[in-house]
């Protein structure tokens, strides 16, 4: 049975490109390469949802440099792999602090969602200026503000109410999360959504993981029995 969503974190891409002697940017590169794979078979086998963990609100901490030339390489992605994904039914979704990024990298957004916002296959949700933690105190926030002007009361607040107020509020929880590059980490990545998702890690940095090492994780979600807390 097809998880319906798959949510991954793509880690590797620095180590990659450490152990060939290049810049971190070719890491990236190469990434963003495994990620146009994984993007098309993840479609081609009907999954319904694909989150890849693009930028972290950590990691604004790195050097600007290397922030630069990411945003610059994610407008270049979105100038060159849109209408790739249009002839792919492809539809687009963004989740994070996405007011952060620089403008530039807003509007491209903007003009690739509303291209591909008539797809109905697989719908890529980009996690950018993301961060668990900041998303379930942002929909705190807004729970709160509506408790001032009265339009909940605090006695009603439950967990329906807020998963409504999250970024994925329209989106399912993931089935199955992939980590690559081994470490035994979820690094702040839907921490509300991933209560009940089955994890799958591997050793394979994220340049190299290519359609045999997802469906070999595909594979190992299969042999999962979930029970939900049940027997």
């Amino acid at each position: 049975m097809l998880p319906q969503h798959v949510a991954i974190i793509m880690d590797g891409n620095g180590r990659w490109a450490r152990e060939r002697h290049l810049p971190r940017i070719e890491g990236h590169r190469a990434g963003a390469d495994s990620a146009r794979t994984i993007i098309r078979a993840a479609g081609e086998i009907g999954i319904k949802y694909l989150t890849l963990y693009a930028f972290s609100v950590e990691n604004w901490n790195r050097p600007k440099e290397e922030v630069d030339a990411l945003m610059k390489y994610l407008v270049h992605y979105l100038k060159t792999e849109t209408s790739e994904l249009n002839k792919n039914n492809v539809r687009l979704e963004v989740i994070g602090q996405i007011y952060r990024l620089p403008e530039a990298v807003q509007e491209h957004l903007r003009k690739s969602i509303a291209t591909l916002s008539k797809n109905n296959g697989l719908t890529l949700v980009m996690a950018l200026s993301y961060g668990g933690r900041t998303e379930i105190v942002d929909a705190v926030r807004s729970i709160a503000k509506e408790v001032k002007a009265g339009l909940i009361d605090p006695s009603d607040i439950n967990e329906q109410v807020l998963t409504q107020h999250l970024y994925t509020r329209n989106i399912p929880d993931p089935d199955l999360l992939i980590r690559t590059s081994g470490e035994m980490r979820v690094s702040n990545f839907l921490l509300w959504q991933i209560s009940y998702t089955e994890l799958v890690v591997t050793q394979t940095l994220w340049p190299d993981f290519r359609k045999p090492q997802f469906y070999t994780a595909i594979e190992e979600y299969n042999r999962r029995h979930r029970r939900f807390g049940g027997i």
